[in-house]
């Protein structure tokens, strides 16, 4: 690729509508370029399961032809957007990342993507996500191993990682991903781009995931403008979805200063290991708000980890372990390890998993002793520690993860994290801060690059405010970018020999 195709694959969604608008570029010119780039590096990360080149220039020269006529553009016309392989979109494959699924092709098109899909932009691939998108890492029997473009060797995070992995990359302009324990932000951190898990209810979504207050969809981008541009696509209610909040929150792409805004930070929640480097760029970056004016001050939380972790875990197995456990044993040997440890825990006494801590934290999804109401009651006193905190505070801010990236590879059935020299008790929770953020579900959350690892893997923030206060994050991370807009900067690109 020449430098120019390159500089065209790293233009900002907002730039290149822009550009369009102007006459100086066209869809066919950018899709050319992303197509040029996506040859050249997916054989290194495999971040696409699906690609789609001659319909998607197809797409492409009609959004020439209607910028050139200056005739039914619509909002994210012409610019190329790649979407999250476990949702359905209707006449592609949707395989979520499993050998029991490689021949399904979808009949319809879920809500979840229908605005974006019908937006103008250009759908030329389909990312990769762990099986059932159930980790914080982005490997399958079916689709291989998903790669940081920043460090092969790492993981681009999961589950939407193949998403977060084409953004960083260049091999797309927008994608999507969701987040039921931090899968939008995960990889957003780990790969240098901007993620943003919106508030249950914000997006729309199919059934039943709809009916989780853990789970969520949203977009993916490489700027915080790109990001809220993506998410006014996404938002708004929807007749399918009784759970879809009215009214729609549009939200502006241009923010006023911060200055005198009061932030609030805790590093480790009241009980993450922290990576020093993780603990460095994120100082680092709160002192870039105090360059803004803000006033930042450290305050403390007293969450518990295994209140916090045995309610997560007790939600994601109730959520998952059925239908993998029912399937039949020669279905389960097709499936990848992480995956069969939810199948085996109908075979465990539920009363003896709920004393014997040894076995939960070493089985995923092992811990079904929290009910409803047990369950409530951890999410309840963790809002009560922080809701004050968000009324007093603009914003609150913490790392993304505590650990830059795992192994592009782990194997989580038999190894383990290692944070600070310390064995943590398990990879999935150890190393991601954001599924308390799932828990307290009406929290909008936007995560940012923070800096780089000595490994050269990006670090996060995650940017929260008070409930459904969408609005707060952005204009947070607005200015946040505007001290030093990593897109604009040609070190922050991956380098592929």
């Amino acid at each position: 690729m020449n430098d120019t195709d390159i500089e065209i694959c790293y233009l900002s969604a907002s730039d290149t509508l822009k550009k369009y608008k102007e006459k100086k570029l066209s869809p066919v010119e950018v899709l050319s370029a992303v197509i040029k780039r996506i040859e050249t590096v997916n054989p290194k990360i495999n971040a696409f399961n699906y690609l789609d080149f001659d319909k998607s220039i197809e797409l492409a020269k009609e959004s020439e032809k209607k910028f050139f006529n200056n005739n039914n553009v619509l909002p994210l016309e012409g610019l190329p957007l790649a979407i999250k392989d476990e949702v359905n979109i209707k006449g592609q494959p949707n395989r979520n990342g499993c050998l029991l699924l490689k021949n399904n092709i979808a009949q319809k098109t879920d809500i979840d993507v229908e605005t974006i899909v019908n937006s103008g932009a250009i759908l030329h691939g389909r990312t990769t996500n762990p099986e059932f998108s159930l980790t914080s890492f982005c490997h399958s029997k079916l689709n291989g191993v998903t790669r940081n473009p920043w460090n092969l060797d790492m993981t681009p995070g999961g589950s939407s990682g193949g998403s977060a992995a084409a953004l960083a990359s260049g091999c797309a302009m927008l994608t999507t991903g969701s987040d039921i324990g931090g899968s939008i932000r995960i990889p957003a951190g780990a790969c240098g781009v901007v993620g943003y898990k919106p508030p249950h209810g914000r997006n729309a979504q199919s059934y039943p995931f709809n009916h989780d207050p853990y789970c969520v969809t949203g977009p993916l981008a490489r700027t915080v403008v790109d990001t809220a541009m993506m998410q006014n696509i996404m938002c708004g209610p929807n007749q399918k979805d009784i759970t879809s909040l009215r009214p729609k929150k549009t939200l502006p792409l241009n923010y006023e200063n911060i200055k005198n805004w009061k932030i609030a930070y805790s590093m480790d929640l009241g009980f993450f290991e922290i990576d020093k480097e993780v603990e460095q760029n994120t100082l680092t970056a709160l002192k870039k708000f105090e360059s803004l004016g803000c006033q930042v001050t450290e305050v403390k939380l007293n969450w518990k980890k295994d209140e916090v972790n045995s309610v997560c875990f007790s939600h994601y197995a109730n959520s998952f372990y059925k239908e993998i456990s029912e399937l039949l044993d020669s279905e389960k040997e097709q499936l990848s390890d992480y995956t069969k440890m939810f199948s085996g825990v109908t075979e465990m006494h539920i009363d003896s998993l709920k004393n014997n801590k040894k076995m939960y934290h070493e089985q995923i999804g092992a811990h079904l002793g929290y009910g409803v109401e047990e369950s409530a009651v951890v999410t309840g006193k963790m809002y009560e520690e922080i809701g004050p905190i968000l009324e007093k505070y603009d914003l609150f801010i913490c790392p993304t993860n505590a650990l830059p990236a795992i192994k592009a590879d782990i194997d989580i059935v038999n190894e383990r994290v290692i944070i600070n020299g310390k064995e943590q008790e398990c990879a999935d929770f150890a190393w991601c801060m954001s599924h308390p953020f799932n828990m307290l579900g009406k929290l909008p959350v936007l995560s940012v690059p923070s800096g780089f690892s000595s490994n050269q893997v990006p670090t996060g923030i995650q940017i929260i405010s008070r409930s459904y206060s969408d609005e707060l994050v952005f204009q947070g991370g607005y200015n946040y970018e505007m001290v030093d807009p990593w897109l604009n900067n040609a070190k922050n690109r991956p380098v592929f020999d």
